[in-house]
């Protein structure tokens, strides 16, 4: 063949782009190892960093005794306005009361387990009424339209203004003052599930809709089938926001309700004590806090298992 020949024979046809963009990888074994050492690795470096920030701001405010360039600074660092962490750590190991063996971290631990128990069920109570409402809005649109605003003006409103009625009404019915902390956490708790739930059950693509119409499949074979599964990681989405609403509805629920137990009222008994024992109060809001993050990533290990085989494709 000589050189003319090559040259005029024709050139294979070029492969053509895929005009689509290309589909984000999903991390392997290894991706996924990594981000689980880095994860926890991550959140640890964040809580030294605002250990560090708290010491350094109150040595700071020591050394230029609470003044720079000629202006006070926001917080007095003094011992009564910011004890050191270590105090407050040292306040959880001594006695919760004069006379009382029991450490003021076993007794708030105690507590905490009360609101925690509230945040649950109003968290059971108001995923429920928020997957209720996400169906009718789904197949009752006039009832969407109406309500929807409503339930967006509702969560508007200070929470400091509906938890004594919430409390009043359940006291009137006759119900525990519990039971009325529990209702004010399921307030908080079913409008993000509502929202998120909704959204899901309309992800489905219109081409699976139709296939399930086209085998006769009615609204409620659709919605078993097809509308909640398809939901399940928005209604994760929902819960893990609704369960820190519930935890924050039940320790305000329980300033207001006069229960006498639960960790919101531990931090009101040591706020009335404050300039007696800062450190507690410190100490009290440290518990509170590790045990809403506590509650939450219980939830996300739920959602783990429950969306195990997603994650694993």
């Amino acid at each position: 063949m000589t050189a003319t020949n090559i040259s005029a024979s024709p050139r294979p046809p070029a492969a053509r782009k895929d005009p689509r963009p290309a589909a984000p990888r999903e991390p392997g074994r290894g991706g996924t190892l990594l981000r689980r050492i880095t994860d926890p690795l991550g959140a640890l470096l964040v809580v030294v960093a605002l250990a560090a920030l708290w010491e350094g701001y109150k040595a700071f405010g020591r050394a230029v005794d609470d003044r720079f360039l000629g202006l006070g600074l926001p917080v007095a660092t003094d011992d009564l306005s910011m004890p050191h962490l270590w105090t407050i750590l040292g306040s959880l190991a001594a006695p919760a009361r004069a006379g009382d063996p029991t450490s003021l971290a076993a007794y708030l631990v105690g507590e905490t387990t009360v609101t925690l128990r509230e945040a649950l069920y109003g968290l059971g109570a108001g995923s429920l009424l928020g997957l209720v409402l996400a169906v009718l809005f789904l197949h009752v649109a006039p009832l969407s339209r109406g309500l929807m605003p409503w339930l967006v003006a509702s969560q508007t409103v200070p929470l400091v203004a509906i938890a004594p009625m919430i409390v009043i009404w359940g006291g009137k019915a006759g119900l525990p003052p519990w039971a009325g902390v529990t209702g004010i956490a399921a307030y908080l708790a079913f409008f993000p599930v509502t929202v998120n739930s909704l959204r899901g059950l309309k992800s489905p693509p219109t081409v699976q809709l139709d296939f399930m119409r086209s085998v006769g499949a009615g609204r409620l074979r659709v919605l078993w089938s097809l509308r909640f599964p398809a939901a399940l990681p928005y209604v994760f989405a929902g819960l893990r926001l609704a369960a820190t609403a519930s935890v924050v509805g039940a320790i305000v629920g329980e300033l207001s309700a006069g229960t006498g137990r639960g960790i919101g009222r531990a931090i009101l008994t040591s706020a009335y004590y404050y300039s007696n024992g800062p450190e507690k109060l410190y100490a009290a809001v440290l518990v509170a806090a590790i045990a809403g993050i506590l509650f939450v990533q219980v939830l996300a290990l739920l959602e783990r298992f429950a969306l195990r085989h997603r994650h694993a494709r």
